[in-house]
């Protein structure tokens, strides 16, 4: 059937991208569907005693998902330094290349029916800031041919949050199937006013919720199939 993919980003960094990834991953390999992980570039790797780096949130995936892979495996730039990715690259003297993104992310569709790839920082997250290869997150998004889940928390601040981000999504011309809220406390009036005038400001359906420290993600199999879109050539 080729290989079908969803792009995670978040409001911000920090909301739980990684996590809700590795919960999503988790869900789809216990439906017993072939689902892998993808992250195009990391910040922020762990440095070992052998020189090697760590990339934590791939590390963080495998082991939550039981994803047969080694965590550098599920990565193509990873940096030490825990910045901005262009400017992490920028100080080493890589180029991060769309082009190589997109390569890597195709022989990755070819191990996998389900493939979640996950964003670095917010939306606007810059790869490449040099004049001639300015590259930002959305047109990564684009290049894949990917829709987008769209990871906020639950909590204060973010009906703003999920607006500015749901609107420059769609100016930049990617869609956004789903919004799911991190940290999402049920018995809290305010978040679930929140999650109420999310979905009426923006027209986007939040798909889940998920409470702190969450160990499942509360999606059908059917519902988590539907976000996957086919991946074009």
């Amino acid at each position: 059937m080729g290989c079908k993919s969803i792009f995670i980003t978040a409001t911000a960094t920090d909301v739980g991208k990684t996590y809700i990834s590795g919960l999503l991953v988790k869900k789809m390999r216990e439906y017993n569907l072939n689902c892998g992980y993808y992250k195009p570039a990391l910040s922020g790797a762990i440095k070992l005693a052998d020189g090697t780096l760590l990339p934590g949130d791939c590390d963080y995936v495998v082991k939550t998902a039981c994803i047969p892979v080694k965590p550098s495996d599920c990565v193509t730039y990873c940096f030490e330094e825990a910045v901005s990715p262009h400017l992490a690259a920028e100080r080493l003297g890589i180029n991060i290349e769309k082009n190589v993104i997109k390569s890597e992310f195709e022989k990755r569709c070819e191990n996998y029916d389900y493939l979640v790839v996950e964003g670095a920082g917010g939306i606007t997250c810059p790869f490449n800031m040099a004049t001639e290869q300015l590259l930002l997150l959305p047109e990564v998004i684009k290049e894949l041919r990917t829709d987008v889940l769209l990871v906020a928390d639950g909590g204060l601040g973010t009906i703003n949050s999920v607006l500015l981000t749901a609107e420059y999504a769609k100016v930049r011309g990617l869609n956004i199937l789903g919004i799911i809220l991190n940290n999402y406390d049920e018995t809290d009036f305010m978040h679930l006013d929140n999650k109420k005038q999310i979905e009426v400001l923006t027209g986007i359906n939040v798909i889940a919720t998920v409470a702190k420290n969450d160990k499942n993600i509360d999606i059908t199999k059917e519902n988590l199939i539907k976000l996957f879109t086919s991946k074009a050539g």
